[in-house]
């Protein structure tokens, strides 16, 4: 199936943005390693929130987080705590994405991990048991939910964590929104250096009461419709202005864009005026999730732009490197890579295809980051259009409620 959208001159209304999935997953986490009494409220309705709900209330000896990246490391490393075996698996992508990283590190802390197929991917076995901890280093280049499934399970083994990391640490926010919440839950955990991380083995507490935030991840994709549209008037609900997310560091982003934010109390007002940059150089290894929605709205709006600190783009629901390239040159733009980890667009273009349905590749991001092309592109179609339940399961009836209107093709 795929989507042909017709959308309004101007996008106007008031949004209620889904919960935050990143910090839904991390406080779902911390909420049974404290054996807490009060679960999370305002939980994400996508389906990563779903499957770790799902892993956590039904104990099942055999866990499938169908392809939830987040799901498969937080629950590894916590199931190895737990005095139990279980295996976990996921979708055929999902046994192509590498774990043997997060996998040598629980090992080194005393887990009990096999991998049941194919070395150094899932599905694993997971025999859990009390772990002793102590110190341990890791690559900071790579996914920082490894370094996140880590900490959060430091305060529950005997000797707590000492972690140092090497190399370019990326994704930084995203370590310390876990530290951020693993502080809310009663943990002692902090960094003692700039490259090495020092958690307490002091249990959590048990009586927190804790409501998640909206998604500023979601709210990009408003964002770019405001920064596409010929009007806009967008009001996005439930936003903290100082908010634990990295990814609220899009907002500054677009007002170089021409997108201004208003806040009121924790909604966001979207202004719309002029771009006031010819170019965007920017490096994303803090905020790699809004790679997608920056490189369609910069080609859109005739922005050359170099985009470093990709690396984590290769192992995630896709190869979006590869997938952004492929699918931005059946708009007509050369996108260019440089190892691995870096994206930029001259002005080069080729000819746009005239019907262009552009592939998702399993991936939530891709669907909602090409939707508001059609401002540019009134042909254009998105393939699988279910995909966004993977974190924003009402995107197109949110789209609807703005005005557009979606016909289904089969």
């Amino acid at each position: 199936m795929r989507y042909t959208l017709i959308p309004p001159v101007q996008v106007e209304g008031s949004i209620q943005l889904p919960a935050s999935k990143s910090i839904s997953n991390r406080a779902l986490t911390l909420y049974a390693l404290s054996h807490g009494k009060l679960e999370p409220t305002n939980l994400s309705d996508c389906d990563d929130t779903a499957v770790v709900l799902q892993a956590l209330s039904h104990n099942n000896e055999i866990i499938d987080i169908k392809a939830a990246g987040t799901a498969m490391r937080f629950l590894t490393a916590y199931l190895s705590t737990l005095s139990q075996s279980h295996t976990i698996t996921g979708t055929e992508r999902m046994k192509q994405r590498p774990i043997r990283l997060l996998v040598d590190a629980l090992r080194s802390l005393g887990a009990d991990i096999t991998y049941t197929e194919n070395e150094g991917f899932p599905p694993l076995r997971i025999s859990g048991r009390p772990l002793p901890g102590g110190n341990i280093t890791l690559d900071g280049s790579v996914s920082s939910q490894y370094i996140s499934a880590l900490l959060m399970i430091g305060p529950v083994m005997r000797y707590g964590l000492r972690l140092h990391l090497t190399g370019n640490i990326i994704s930084r926010p995203y370590i310390n929104l876990t530290l951020q919440l693993m502080h809310d839950y009663g943990a002692e955990a902090a960094w003692v250096s700039h490259d090495t991380i020092a958690v307490s083995p002091k249990p959590y507490n048990k009586e927190v009461a804790f409501s998640v935030e909206s998604d500023w991840s979601a709210a990009s994709y408003w964002y770019q419709l405001a920064a596409l549209a010929p009007k806009a008037n967008i009001k996005l609900c439930g936003l903290f202005h100082h908010s634990y997310q990295g990814d609220c560091r899009g907002a500054k982003l677009f007002e170089k864009l021409g997108i201004v934010s208003h806040y009121q109390h924790n909604d966001v007002m979207l202004a719309k005026g002029e771009a006031t940059v010819e170019r965007l150089d920017e490096d994303f290894s803090d905020i790699p999730d809004l790679a997608q929605t920056f490189v369609v709205t910069c080609a859109l709006l005739n922005i050359p732009f170099r985009f470093t600190g990709l690396q984590t783009l290769k192992i995630k629901e896709t190869d979006r490197i590869e997938a952004l390239k492929c699918e931005m040159h059946k708009l007509g733009y050369v996108l260019r890579d440089e190892n691995d980890s870096i994206l930029s667009w001259e002005g080069e273009r080729c000819t746009p295809e005239a019907e262009p349905i552009i592939a998702t590749y399993e991936d939530h991001r891709m669907a909602m980051a090409f939707a508001p092309a059609v401002y540019s592109f009134p042909n254009i179609n998105i393939a699988e259009p279910g995909v966004v339940s993977k974190s924003y399961p009402a995107f197109w009836n949110h789209l609807e409620q703005v005005g557009f209107s979606i016909e289904s093709k089969y």
